[in-house]
């Protein structure tokens, strides 16, 4: 065993940048070539890591991470779509793993107690797989969203069946009821309320991403220690942490790039590791009662999570690719099957022969989910290539600022925004901005900002008469929807009957599912009213038009000196859709049919000039 803590890191680094490697050459998963070589520096191999205290430590904080990356990457518009689905599934995930664990228990011979720790453990798992799906980028997919929100309900399950065997048999008997319920309640409140509150006051004032990747960080760590403090696991707490700050990290901000670095490269690696630590393969020939409870292990958890993978494709109609993802995301199982077999262990439940047969089965699971998970993962990312290769909702953008210094704040729209080739036009001013957009017909952005997008709650997004109609305003709904996906914020829509009839159905759609809320709005004018009903952390988005085009109106010229006098003090975004080729100025002049925009104008302009002669009446 190696003693010197340099060399032990100087090992574990090289391991980190070679599995990866070695693992891509033989074309293996690299968390299976990670628990292989845990099981081989580990205490049972060679012996070279021994008892690292170290390695279980960050081991430990890479399964947090796991669990925390699932919470913040959940998009919460799928989710919200999905959320009856992932309850169900959870259901499902739990009760068939645990039936069918009670039964073979039995039939083993063992005790209800024992016998109902071993069925939540098959009920229970913990996402270890997932850094495939977010290397692959589909954690969008309807399946993975189902995955990971009925995890939650799993786990807690789990945990209430052991927090009861604990509450009846182990030292923790001693702790009231009323206690452990005060506890519980304390631990949501501080990660669902106060740390929230905390977190977004923090990335209002300081915007440095190393600084907000340390706070959220610590928030899970200590969101975890209070999820044990409860008499819950520290999973739990790091995957409601993930959750609570889900809208304040979006997953392509700066600060979620830190997470991601950290954790793939550094946390998770040396979790693998110390997985395959624990592992004793030296069990396999200590008798066949090992080798035969863990194979009974392995068929009752693989049957019990296939069915619920299974019952849930026949249920949300889902393709046999992503009931392969859903299965192979909740039959691998780490942290939450060694807390109960430890336990178990601890208090007498378990014999030596089922906490070596509960290891055996981790690293059977992870090596098996991680091939099915890699396979499903890989071709869904493939469909979905495809499919946005035939369903693009925009091309490129123009951004620009009235702002100085703004430049930073653009390029975060741009990428929270997912814009294709943004191009940058900054610290100009009103009139120059105006004068760019009538000189382009290509989709454009005025952005004006004076708090970070993170921190945004809500999206007000104002739409004139006939924009549905635009020729590009199918990509205007897709930069909302995208931002509102991105910073977790709640979207209102201002507009007239037949305008919000056609958004939601782009609301509807399936993949691009947006939760939203309507506002009517009958005319242009009433944009003002917006003003008195808008909060601090809110964003207006006013959809705007350029003449000719079927949603133009004339008032559109007065909506600067409008932003300047009510929206200063907000973020706010003035979009111009793409107007259509060979559709300008020139071709309206000469077209013998008089278009929508120009006699809207006329009648416009006409309505205008009356107003204007009954106030003057009045005013006498």
């Amino acid at each position: 065993m190696i003693s010197n803590p340099l060399a032990i890191i100087s090992i574990v680094l090289g391991v980190i940048l070679l599995v990866p490697m070695i693992c891509r050459k033989l074309r293996i998963p690299s968390i299976v070539g990670f628990i292989l070589v845990g099981i081989l520096f580990g205490q049972y191999g060679l012996g070279i890591f021994g008892q690292s205290a170290t390695i279980a430590t960050l081991g430990k904080l890479g399964m947090l991470y796991i669990m925390l990356q699932a919470g913040i990457e959940i998009d919460m518009n799928d989710f919200r779509q999905y959320r009856r689905n992932a309850v169900i599934f959870g259901l499902y995930s739990f009760i068939f793993p645990f039936a069918l664990g009670l039964l073979t228990s039995r039939l083993l011979g063992f005790n209800w107690a024992t016998s109902a720790l071993l069925g939540a453990m098959y009920g229970s798992h913990t996402l270890m797989t997932y850094p495939i799906v977010s290397r692959y980028g589909v954690q969008k997919n309807a399946a993975a969203n189902i995955a990971v929100g009925g995890t939650m309900l799993t786990i807690t399950l789990a945990l209430l069946v052991l927090a009861s065997i604990k509450s009846n048999f182990m030292l923790e008997a001693n702790i009231g009821t009323l206690d452990i319920i005060f506890r519980i309640i304390l631990t949501f409140c501080v990660i669902g309320i106060v740390f929230p509150w905390l977190a977004q006051r923090f990335f209002k004032r300081w915007t440095d991403p190393t600084s907000g990747f340390l706070v959220v960080m610590t928030m899970m760590v200590i969101s975890a220690y209070l999820a044990d403090f409860a008499g819950l696991e520290g999973i739990l707490g790091a995957f409601v942490c993930g959750v609570a700050l889900n809208r304040l990290v979006p997953n392509l901000s700066p600060v979620m790039n830190r997470i991601n670095f950290v954790g793939n490269n550094l946390f998770v690696p040396l979790f693998l590791l110390s997985v395959g630590m624990m592992i004793d393969v030296h069990v396999i020939w200590d008798g066949w009662t090992t080798i035969i409870i863990a194979l009974v292990m392995i068929a009752t958890k693989l049957l019990g999570k296939w069915l619920a993978a299974w019952i849930s494709q026949i249920s949300f109609g889902l393709q046999s690719l992503e009931r392969q993802l859903i299965f192979g995301l909740t039959h691998a199982t780490a942290a939450g099957t060694l807390a109960i077999v430890t336990i178990g262990y601890q208090a007498g439940f378990f014999s030596s022969e089922i906490l070596n047969a509960a290891i055996l089965m981790i690293l059977i699971l992870c090596t098996f989910a991680s091939f099915v998970t890699e396979h499903a993962a890989k071709e869904l990312s493939l469909q979905e290539e495809a499919r946005l290769e035939s369903d693009k909702e925009d091309d490129s953008w123009l951004v620009m600022s009235v702002n100085q210094d703004q430049r930073t704040q653009l390029e975060d729209l741009a990428q929270l925004s997912e814009l294709h080739a943004p191009e940058y036009a900054h610290e100009a001013d009103w009139t120059e901005a105006q004068n760019v957009v009538q000189e382009t017909s290509k989709a454009t952005i005025i952005y004006h900002s004076v708090q970070p997008l993170n921190t945004v709650s809500r999206l007000l997004v104002a739409i004139p008469k006939h924009a549905e109609k635009e020729h590009d305003f199918i990509s205007c709904f897709g930069l909302v929807r995208r931002l509102s996906s991105q910073v977790g914020a709640k979207v209102v829509f201002f507009a007239n009957t037949d305008t919000q009839n056609a958004l939601k159905a782009f609301c509807r759609r399936k993949g691009k599912y947006l939760r939203a809320s309507y506002r009517e709005m009958s005319d242009w004018e009433d944009v003002l009213m917006i003003a008195k009903q808008m909060k601090a952390d809110d964003l207006i988005v006013l959809v705007n038009a350029r003449p000719s085009t079927p949603s133009y109106n004339p008032l559109f010229e007065r909506v600067p000196k409008m932003l300047d006098k009510f929206f200063n003090e907000h973020n706010y975004i003035l979009v111009y859709p793409e107007q259509e080729a060979n559709r300008g100025a020139a071709d309206i002049l000469h077209s013998d049919q008089t278009p929508a925009s120009m006699t809207w104008s006329i009648v416009s302009k006409t309505k205008q000039w009356v107003l204007n002669i009954l106030k003057k009446i009045q005013m006498r």
